[in-house]
C-alpha cells in the first residue's frame, strides 16, 4: 500500500452508504445552519447594543455564540456539498486544516463552558468581590487562555495525525475530517496518535469538566445557605442555561471520543456527531435568550428597535 500524496486528498462519504431522502436532509440541515447564524448574530447584537449586558457573563457568552457560528460553518458547507454530490473530494491540507479549526474551536468551547462556570461560582459565592476578581484584565487573560490552549492543543493532534501515513483507500466515512476515521484510514502505526486522544485529549476534556464540576457544587452549597426563596430562584435562573449547555455538549462528545475503538462505529458516530457540530451551536443561544429574562428583554429590544426604524 503506497503512502497517498499530498495532491491526491480524501473522499468525505458522509452518508453516502446509508438510505435516506437527501432533498429532507439537506433542506434540514440547511434550515438549521441558517437558525445558527440568525439566532447567534440577534444574540450578539443583543449583548453589544444592551449596556446592561456588558458584563463578564454576557461577554463570554458573545465569545460562545461566535464560536458556535464558526463551529458550524467548519462542517455544515462541506456536508451540504456530500449531500448534494453523494460524496465530496477534499484536499490532503485541507482536510487537516478543517481539523485543526474543528478542534481548536471544539475545545475553546469546552474551555469557555469551564470559565463560564467559574464566572457563576464567583457571582453566587462571593458576589461582593464579584467585580474585583472578574475586572476586565482578567476576563481578557481568561479569554486569551482559551484560545491558546485550545489552538496549542489542536496545533498538537492535527500534527501528529498529518505524519501517519495513508492507504490507497481514501474514503472517509464522516462528513468531515475528524481523528477516528482518520486513523482508521492509516496503514502506519497509529500508537502516538491514540496515546494522545486518551491521554492529552483526556485532559483536554475531564478537567475542565471536574472544574464545573466543583465549581457547580460551590454554588449548589452557596445557593441551599440563602435564606429567601427569591435569592434562591435569582441564582438558580443564572446558572441554569448554563448547565443545560453543558450536559448537551459533553454528554456527546464523551459518546465519541472516550469508548474503546472495539466500539467504534461510524454510522453511530455520524449520527451523534450531528448533534454536537450542528445541533448544539443552534440550540445554545435559544437556551440562554428563552431562560434569561435580561437577555429577553434585551432581544425584544433589539427587535422592536429594528421595525421601528424600517
Amino acid at each position: 500500500m503506497e503512502k497517498v500524496n499530498l495532491t491526491s486528498g480524501f473522499i468525505l462519504l458522509a452518508f453516502s452508504d446509508l438510505q435516506y431522502n437527501h432533498g429532507a436532509l439537506f433542506s434540514t440541515i440547511l434550515v438549521i445552519y441558517t437558525l445558527t447564524w440568525t439566532a447567534n448574530l440577534l444574540l450578539l447584537s443583543s449583548i453589544k447594543l444592551s449596556p446592561p449586558l456588558h458584563t463578564p457573563m454576557y461577554f463570554f457568552l458573545g465569545i460562545l455564540s461566535v464560536v458556535d457560528i464558526s463551529f458550524s460553518t467548519v462542517t455544515v458547507p462541506k456536508l451540504l456539498s456530500c449531500i448534494l454530490h453523494g460524496e465530496a473530494a477534499i484536499s490532503f491540507h485541507g482536510c487537516f486544516l478543517q481539523m485543526y479549526f474543528f478542534l481548536f474551536l471544539g475545545v475553546t468551547e469546552i474551555f469557555l463552558l469551564s470559565v463560564m462556570a467559574f464566572d457563576r461560582c464567583v457571582a453566587v459565592c462571593i458576589p461582593l468581590r464579584y467585580t474585583s476578581l472578574m475586572s476586565d484584565k482578567v476576563v481578557v487573560i481568561l479569554s486569551i487562555s482559551c484560545w491558546v490552549a485550545a489552538s496549542l492543543h489542536s496545533l498538537l493532534h492535527t500534527y501528529t495525525l498529518s505524519q501517519l501515513k495513508y492507504c490507497e483507500d481514501r474514503l472517509i466515512h464522516h462528513f468531515f475530517c475528524d481523528m477516528t476515521p482518520l486513523i482508521k484510514l492509516s496503514c502506519s502505526s497509529t500508537t502516538l496518535a491514540e496515546l494522545l486522544i486518551y491521554t492529552e485529549g483526556s485532559i483536554a476534556i475531564i478537567i475542565p469538566f471536574l472544574f464545573i464540576l466543583i465549581s457547580y457544587v460551590l454554588i449548589g452549597w452557596a445557593i441551599m445557605k440563602m435564606k429567601t426563596n427569591s435569592s434562591r430562584s435569582k441564582a438558580f435562573s443564572s446558572c441554569s442555561s448554563h448547565l443545560m449547555v453543558i450536559c448537551l455538549f459533553y454528554g456527546t462528545i464523551i459518546f465519541i471520543y472516550f469508548r474503546p475503538p472495539s466500539d467504534y462505529s461510524s454510522q453511530y458516530d455520524r449520527i451523534v456527531s450531528m448533534a454536537y457540530t450542528i445541533i448544539t451551536p443552534m440550540l445554545n443561544p435559544f437556551i440562554y435568550s428563552l431562560r434569561n429574562q435580561d437577555v429577553r428583554q434585551a432581544l425584544k429590544k433589539l427587535i422592536t428597535q429594528c421595525f421601528y426604524d424600517t
